[in-house]
């Protein structure tokens, strides 16, 4: 596998991007790309030149998955959107080299900070169906996994939960906030 800034000027690679898109986020955020259209869309505005988007590939030319981040606050914080895996290769390694890359990426551009939302749209967490508006951070503290829910994923990455946005994805799901500092003083 090869880790490297996706190609703006492969159709192959975008197209394969894409329908990674929509695959692997079809059980649990069906929304999120729900068609290949949306999906190319998304690619192509990963591509823009200020942002970083990075694909691994296997030795065939296969994408195995992709991430993206986003400028924001001047270039001192960027956000990671998205990340995706296929889901044949996932548990293999790739979505951890992918963000670690992406750190080293962000870092030379003088990033301080990555942060992500990782939503919670089909009850995944203890976090959904409860009222978040009522002691936030207890429920934070006592967060629990109940369905493979990707944010314990990123707190092995080093990512802390940060915050949360009740009701962001409907009545109690919640989007989960995560950062990590990848700066150096």
């Amino acid at each position: 596998m090869r880790i490297a800034d996706m190609p703006a000027d492969n159709g192959d690679i975008i197209h394969q991007a894409a329908t990674l898109l929509v695959e692997a986020f079809k059980v649990h955020a069906p929304n999120a790309w729900p068609d290949m259209e949306s999906a190319l869309e998304e690619v192509r505005a990963a591509l823009e030149p200020e942002k970083v988007c990075r694909v691994a590939l296997s030795e065939q030319g296969e994408v195995l998955g992709w991430v993206g981040a986003i400028p924001q606050y001047e270039t001192t914080a960027w956000e990671l959107h998205p990340l995706v895996v296929h889901p044949a290769h996932q548990g293999q390694g790739i979505g951890r080299a992918l963000v670690t890359d992406l750190e080293e990426q962000v870092r030379a551009r003088g990033g301080l900070t990555i942060y992500l939302g990782t939503d919670d749209e089909d009850f995944r967490t203890s976090l959904s169906q409860v009222d978040l508006y009522e002691n936030t951070w207890e429920h934070i503290a006592n967060i629990r996994n109940l369905n493979r829910h990707p944010y314990e994923f990123y707190q092995k990455m080093g990512y802390t939960i940060v915050g949360v946005l009740p009701d962001a994805n409907g009545w109690n799901k919640p989007d989960i906030w995560m950062a990590k500092r990848v700066g150096r003083k």
